[in-house]
């Protein structure tokens, strides 16, 4: 591969704007293509993000151009194609969440890739967030100890209302499965991150808004491998106090042997420590541009990298897969009643 990645973008909806703008930021990239159905649209985004050329047909763009990464940002129903149409070609393939839209499909897709050698990397950029990685290394510094439980409050404050998420991303509104599927699957992604793997799931799920056909609203918990319980407490109606609510997304308290650690909307991270009654904040240094922190800069950074290093890729979607299992987990354990089990491969 030569030190220049050649990277092409398939889909131009609200959120590849971020995309774009995060490969345009990086010097060993060179944006080569785009292409969407919608074929003044492919035009007008080269046009914006000085593309070299722009398709409405994925064949087309993937025999004419030289690739070496297809960025995926199309909905689920896309990915499948478009993962074996870059596997038939030798193409790495990064794609976007909701991945492949069930385990099911998203087991096939990752057998593709196997089968064809290429690299299947999921664009699951929260564990990517800047504050994220801070907590994570004060955790592994184990200043504060064993850790017991983690909690996190989901408050976007987006889905009441009639028009409840027409004007950014009004396909929400008619997911089957949503603030699980859509939303609560990147906290999920984060409680692996900082804590391992998931040993059981129970949830509660409800939803509040009736103009839309899935939750929105619930209470899941994990119980970690090692004994952290992990709650997600999600409301998609109810905000939280912040200069800008999609910054974080909600609030996150960590309660520990020897004190706790507090993540504001506002993306300050403060330890108490136990015994005492005043918090201490943490100092690290983060970008607040773009979404959450700049992590979609710093996931196609670290992918990047990683193929030109021929380090070992980030976000492969093998690892991604125990995630849809504790999705099934989730939805499963509110339909029976019952806590469920989750056998990670």
């Amino acid at each position: 591969m030569t030190q220049k990645l050649r990277v092409a973008t398939l889909g131009n909806g609200y959120f590849s704007q971020f995309h774009h703008r995060a490969w345009r930021r990086i010097p060993q990239v060179t944006l080569v293509a785009t292409c969407d159905r919608d074929a003044a649209l492919a035009q007008q985004t080269a046009g914006q993000f000085e593309i070299e050329q722009a398709y409405d047909q994925l064949d087309a763009m993937l025999d004419n151009v030289t690739i070496d990464l297809l960025d995926v940002i199309a909905p689920p129903a896309v990915h499948l194609r478009a993962i074996k149409a870059a596997a038939a070609r030798g193409i790495n393939v990064i794609c976007q969440k909701p991945f492949c839209g069930d385990l099911a499909t998203a087991e096939q897709a990752v057998e593709i890739a196997r089968a064809a050698d290429i690299k299947l990397i999921v664009h699951e950029n929260f564990r990517f967030q800047p504050w994220y990685h801070a907590i994570s290394m004060l955790l592994a510094s184990g200043e504060l100890g064993a850790v017991f439980s983690a909690t996190f409050r989901l408050r976007p404050g987006d889905g009441g209302g009639p028009d409840a998420y027409l004007a950014r991303q009004p396909y929400f509104r008619d997911m089957k499965r949503f603030m699980v599927h859509e939303t609560g699957i990147h906290i999920v992604d984060v409680f692996r991150f900082l804590f391992g793997e998931v040993r059981t799931v129970s949830a509660k799920l409800r939803r509040l808004n009736p103009v839309i056909a899935g939750e929105d609203a619930g209470l899941v918990v994990l119980e970690m491998d090692n004994g952290v319980l992990a709650t997600l407490d999600a409301n998609r109606l109810s905000d939280h106090p912040a200069e800008n609510r999609r910054l974080t997304m909600g609030e996150m308290l960590i309660e520990a042997e020897h004190g706790s650690i507090a993540l504001n909307g506002d993306g300050e991270i403060s330890i108490r420590r136990l015994g005492t009654n005043q918090s201490q904040p943490l100092p690290y240094t983060w970008r607040d541009e773009d979404f959450g922190g700049d992590c979609v800069f710093r996931l196609q950074r670290a992918v990047v990298d990683s193929l030109l290093s021929d380090l070992p890729p980030v976000n492969l979607a093998a690892a991604y897969l125990n995630n849809l299992r504790i999705e099934d987990a989730v939805y499963e354990s509110d339909q029976q009643g019952r806590t469920i089990a989750v056998f990670a491969a």
